[in-house]
């Protein structure tokens, strides 16, 4: 047996399960999306019909689609700066040599990573209540009045994306200070003898050592920032009026809501091709930046 065959014989399980459990439900998936799936056909295959692009179509020409659309770009475009900003802040304190306990602070910001959705979601309502909530409560010892922060249309989102960056920022945050560990000491040595500041030795060293890994957790961040569904299904149920409806959140109404799984599914493939979209494009332009 050769070396060949012989890698493929001990690959051949790994590709069976992934074969099995991926690709045979998105080419299901994907079939779904192409008839008109819903109520009917599970209650007889029959009543299935073969719609070709019609879910595609139909979707397109759904203005509450492209509200949903609307909203999960305004979280992607609004949440991902700030969570990467959170995430490298953190990591840099953290990283100091003037900061005591590094460990303690570590852990503590990455704990609502790995704690519940569910549990701290219930916790940030209490914050974020009209009368009783403590953000509330803060506003109002400068003067300002209390904000219906999940009743509100216009602040509802944006009380989503602080929850969501406070959440998630963690995660980051630790792969920042594994990148942060790896940059030679001898660099920064360097910058201090030649009378460099912090901000020319984050800006020169800093920033340039870590593009790789910046790039990398952004589009980490991207997908998982599209994917946005467990906030406002938890915090808001998509409303006031639909303004924290996702399109995640939508192709479940459409799914298990309404039933329509045919549409469902087309939610789910035009989502992953604007992931795509956008993953390529913000790879080709850092790319770019670094030919400059």
């Amino acid at each position: 047996m050769s070396a060949r065959h012989a890698a493929w014989l001990f690959a051949a399980p790994a590709l069976a399960v992934i074969g099995v459990f991926f690709f045979l439900p998105v080419l299901a998936a994907l079939f779904v999306s192409l008839t008109d799936f819903d109520l009917y056909a599970l209650a007889d295959i029959r009543n299935l019909r073969f719609v070709g692009l019609g879910n595609y179509w139909r979707l397109l020409h759904a203005p509450e689609f492209w509200r949903a659309v609307g909203n999960t770009l305004y979280f992607v475009l609004l949440g991902v700066p700030l969570s990467l900003a959170a995430s490298l802040t953190a990591a840099l304190l953290i990283s100091s040599r003037l900061t005591l306990a590094p460990a303690f602070f570590r852990t503590a910001f990455f704990a609502p990573v790995v704690t519940t959705l569910v549990a701290v979601a219930v916790v940030w309502r209490y914050l974020l209540h009209t009368r009783y909530g403590l953000l509330n409560y803060a506003l109002a010892g400068i003067g300002i009045h209390p904000i219906d922060w999940l009743g509100d249309p216009h602040w509802a989102l944006p009380a989503i994306i602080l929850f969501a960056v406070w959440k998630n920022f963690g995660y980051n945050m630790v792969i920042f200070i594994a990148a942060l560990q790896t940059i030679p000491a001898d660099l920064y040595e360097a910058a201090r003898l030649d009378g460099a500041s912090l901000w020319q030795e984050f800006r020169r060293i800093t920033l340039p050592m870590l593009r790789p890994t910046l790039l990398l957790v952004s589009i980490l961040t991207v997908a998982g920032y599209f994917q946005l569904f467990a906030e406002p299904y938890v915090m808001t149920r998509g409303g006031p009026l639909q303004s924290t409806v996702s399109v995640l959140y939508y192709m479940y109404e459409e799914g298990f809501k309404w039933w329509n799984l045919g549409s469902a599914s087309a939610v789910a493939f035009l989502l992953f091709l604007m992931i795509l979209a956008v993953t390529a494009t913000h790879v080709r332009l850092a790319r770019g930046a670094e030919l400059r």
